[in-house]
């Protein structure tokens, strides 16, 4: 399974721990609050629901509530012949174990920022070591732009030099704004998370 898809999953199983939904609303919810699936078409979406389906970590219903047989997988358009998706006892086991896990996707900006929409389901010591690898990936990534920038100042044209410092600048700020969400998550780490 490919990072991608393995990202997807854990997106599709932590929005379904909040709630039985169906695959408009997931599409219409990863698109817009979750940056790593803003294009996500309709088949990419469905055959990751047919593979969480089939590992038994979620399950089908009618808007009544009623479960749907095994074969009937088509999903109609009409509110009524809707199916929705919930997760299972299984699913929500592996999400958790998926909450758990630290890898170099995590610090990836894709990765990253479906980590961050689910922190509030992530322990304490996971979201630190999660955010303390993020702002390293970002410092080097700002350590790489200072020395191209410089090295290359000369022959850029101020349309250019302004695009470098703007890219240089935010990615500063990103720095800043990690550097406080770990102060944060130090000095309080059963904190529900950074206020709005």
């Amino acid at each position: 399974m490919s990072k991608r898809s393995e990202l997807l999953d854990f997106a599709l199983l932590g929005l379904l721990h909040e709630g039985p939904a169906h695959g408009y609303e997931l599409r219409r919810r990863l698109n817009e609050a979750l940056g790593a699936f803003r294009a996500l078409s309709y088949g990419t979406l469905y055959p990751a629901l047919s593979g969480l389906l089939d590992r038994g970590l979620i399950a089908q219903s009618t808007p009544t509530g009623q479960p749907v047989p095994a074969a009937k997988t088509a999903v109609k358009t009409s509110g009524r012949n809707r199916i929705y998706y919930e997760i299972t006892a299984a699913g929500k086991e592996s999400f958790e174990e998926a909450a758990r896990r630290i890898d170099t996707a995590a610090y990836e900006e894709d990765g990253f920022g479906v980590r961050l929409a689910f922190f509030g389901r992530t322990e304490a010591d996971v979201r630190l070591r999660i955010l303390e690898g993020r702002r390293s990936r970002v410092e080097e990534q700002l350590e790489i732009v200072r020395t191209n920038s410089s090295r290359s100042r000369e022959r850029m044209d101020s349309w250019t030099q302004a695009l470098q410092r703007h890219g240089e600048e935010s990615t500063e700020r990103e720095v800043r704004w990690l550097t406080e969400l770990i102060d944060a998550e130090r000095r309080h780490p059963t904190d529900p998370g950074p206020q709005p």
